[in-house]
């Protein structure tokens, strides 16, 4: 059996928010076509904020160098996210998270698409701070899976901590505020939009 879970670190301080819902198909053939609807949205960052709806943040996929791509996420390259809410000073605007992994697996009894980001430095500038809401020692974890008849969609956020250790004052109080905002429900509401987008039957 698969188990892209193995790609969520383990919880030791901060928040943990895990989002996750599913659907059950009559047969495999279904389930099967149905997953790969759902893991071609997960996989198209860039529709992220479409997916998830008018509330959303928006979403882009970036190089190493911070330049936007129109590719399937790898590991090295980076989610340039806009908020609503004002923007950090560090990240010229934007929150910034680097993928650290994706990971695909499949056997008999399903298949599976995971992919796990920490926030990060921006890459368009020199600023070596943290360029986001949370510490680094943050993740999010993406996961798509069929086991057998059911499909899943999943977000699993671990060790969640505002990030108040940013070099600007302007920015140790815009995540301070923020990322208090988002331990108590933004991230969660965000989250729960994109799950339920991902599982939109068409």
């Amino acid at each position: 059996m698969i188990h892209p879970e193995e790609i969520v670190p383990e919880q030791t301080g901060g928040t943990a928010v895990d989002v996750e819902d599913s659907l059950q198909f009559t047969n495999e053939l279904e389930a099967k076509s149905f997953f790969e609807l759902v893991k071609g949205r997960l996989l198209s960052i860039k529709n992220w904020g479409e997916i998830a709806g008018a509330l959303s943040a928006g979403f882009t996929l970036t190089n190493e160098q911070g330049q936007e791509i129109d590719d399937l996420p790898k590991a090295g390259n980076y989610f340039k996210i806009n908020i609503p809410a004002p923007g950090i000073i560090t990240g010229e605007g934007y929150d910034w998270v680097q993928v650290e992994e994706v990971k695909e697996e499949s056997d008999s009894g399903g298949e599976s698409v995971a992919i796990r980001v920490r926030p990060a430095p921006s890459p368009v500038n020199e600023r070596k701070d943290v360029a986001h809401f949370y510490t680094d020692e943050a993740t999010s974890n993406f996961i798509v899976k069929r086991e057998g008849t059911k499909v899943t969609a999943g977000v699993y956020g671990r060790n969640e901590k505002p990030n108040v250790k940013a070099d600007t004052l302007l920015d140790k109080a815009r995540n301070a505020i923020v990322g208090s905002g988002a331990v108590s429900g933004f991230s969660k509401l965000q989250w729960k939009a994109l799950v339920s987008g991902l599982l939109e039957r068409q």
